[in-house]
């Protein structure tokens, strides 16, 4: 489905907002394992961003791309990226929290990128075909229509 460029602002605008509210689950889950129970970088990192990858995905399904599609489709797409992502992520923050790096410096640079490419995975992928199907959608054209 084609969309607009107004649409596409909308939907970046709108993306970004979610993953900042799966940003704050997962910084705040991070942050209660490590410093509470004191549990290495991967540990706390891979609970974390599972917890604000369900979270993103039950609410850019939603609201960002108004998508009907096959629930266990998308999510299956979506662990397609998260196996090839959380890998090298978890690899690169292990890397560098061993050099040193701070763990909250290399959790929210990672967090950056995984929202940069989840969204284009997400647009152009899960949802490329299913945008602005669902019913608050076809709702909310009825009403413009009127």
């Amino acid at each position: 489905m084609q969309v607009s460029k107004k649409e596409n602002l909308i939907q970046v605008v709108k993306f970004v907002l979610f993953s900042a509210s799966a940003g704050i689950i997962q910084a705040l889950t991070f942050t209660m394992l490590n410093e509470l129970l004191h549990w290495p970088y991967w540990p706390c990192y891979l609970i974390a961003l599972t917890l604000s990858v369900l979270w993103n995905f039950t609410l850019n399904r939603e609201f960002t791309f108004k998508s009907t599609t096959n629930v266990p489709k998308a999510m299956l797409k979506i662990a397609i990226y998260y196996a090839i992502f959380t890998p090298l992520s978890t690899w690169w923050g292990v890397a560098l929290t061993n050099m040193g790096w701070n763990e909250y410096i290399v959790l929210f640079g990672t967090m950056l990128i995984n929202m940069a490419t989840e969204f284009l995975v997400c647009r152009f992928l899960v949802y490329r075909d299913s945008m602005n199907t669902n019913q608050r959608d076809q709702r909310s054209a009825a009403m413009v229509q009127k």
